[in-house]
């Protein structure tokens, strides 16, 4: 496990284990804190569910299990269970945002370039009436 990889702490995965499903048919799952590392590690870096790294297991898996675990609400109900444990605030903190704004948003028309006052002009007729 190298550093350059998002993996759960013993600590972290006694914590969320209690909530994950435990109702499978079929086959047995594979291990579940790799692919919770996985999935992590996806939403954390923003790539790609086919960019992740082959050390969570295969892709299809990961991007499978987050897909179904939220269709079935286990990470809004694992998201609740953690909040409402308590502990400070900057630990539960689940939600941020993000505001873009385009590239000219600095800057009117022409860029920052210094503009003449309307003071010497207020007595002038209006522009806008013939």
């Amino acid at each position: 496990m190298d550093r350059d990889h998002f993996w759960l702490s013993d600590r972290q995965f006694a914590r969320l284990e209690p909530h994950l499903p435990t109702d499978t048919r079929g086959k047995p799952r594979v291990d579940d804190r790799r692919v919770v590392s996985g999935i992590i590690h996806v939403l954390l870096s923003g790539c790609r569910w086919k960019d992740a790294p082959a050390v969570y297991g295969p892709r299809k898996t990961l991007y499978n299990r987050f897909r179904r675990w939220a269709a079935k609400g286990v990470w809004s109900n694992l998201f609740h269970a953690l909040a409402t444990a308590g502990g400070p605030p900057a630990e539960i903190l689940i939600d941020s945002s993000a505001v873009k704004a385009h590239r000219c948003a600095s800057g009117g028309k022409g860029g920052s370039a210094a503009r003449p006052s309307a003071a010497p002009v207020a007595d002038a007729r209006p522009k806008s009436t013939p």
